[in-house]
C-alpha cells in the first residue's frame, strides 16, 4: 500500500513539473525573449542583465539536464525498470537544490539597483512546496527501496 501510494505521489506531480519544465524553461533556454512573452520568465528591464544570465542559465540546465533526468527517472519508475530509483532520485535532487537557489538568489538581490521583482510573492509560495514535495519523495523512494 505505502508503495503504491508513494508511487502516485511521486509520478502526478512529476508529471506535472515535467510539463510545467518543458513548457516555462526549456524555450527560455532556446531564446530567453520566448519565455518572456509567455509570462514565465521575467524581463531583463525588471531583473538586470546579470539577473537574466541567471535565469537563462537555470533554464539551460533545465533542458540540458534537468528535464531529461525528471522524465527519464518518471518513465522508469511507471515501468518499473530497476534503474529508475537512483535516476529519479537524482533528478529529486535537483528539484529540492534549484528552488533554493532561486530564493536565495531573489532573496539576495531584493532591493539591488535595477532589480524588481513583482511577482517576488509566487517565487516563495510554489517554490518551496516544489521543494517540500521532492524532499517527501526523496525520502519515500529511499526508505522504501
Amino acid at each position: 500500500m505505502a508503495e503504491n501510494l508513494l508511487f502516485w505521489f511521486v509520478q502526478l506531480p512529476g508529471w506535472a513539473l515535467f510539463l510545467y519544465l518543458a513548457y516555462a524553461q526549456c524555450p527560455a533556454a532556446i531564446r530567453y525573449e520566448w519565455g518572456v512573452r509567455m509570462g514565465t520568465q521575467e524581463p531583463e528591464t525588471q531583473i538586470t542583465p546579470v539577473g537574466r544570465a541567471f535565469w537563462w542559465g537555470l533554464a539551460l540546465a533545465d533542458l540540458v539536464f534537468y528535464t531529461p533526468l525528471l522524465g527519464l527517472g518518471l518513465a522508469g519508475q511507471a515501468l518499473g525498470a530497476g534503474w529508475a530509483v537512483p535516476v529519479l532520485a537524482a533528478a529529486l535532487g535537483v528539484t529540492v537544490y534549484w528552488p533554493i537557489a532561486s530564493l536565495a538568489t531573489v532573496a539576495a538581490a531584493r532591493g539591488a539597483p535595477g532589480w524588481s521583482l513583482p511577482k517576488e510573492r509566487d517565487y516563495w509560495i510554489v517554490l518551496p512546496i516544489m521543494t517540500g514535495w521532492a524532499v517527501l519523495a526523496l525520502l519515500g523512494l529511499v526508505l522504501l527501496a
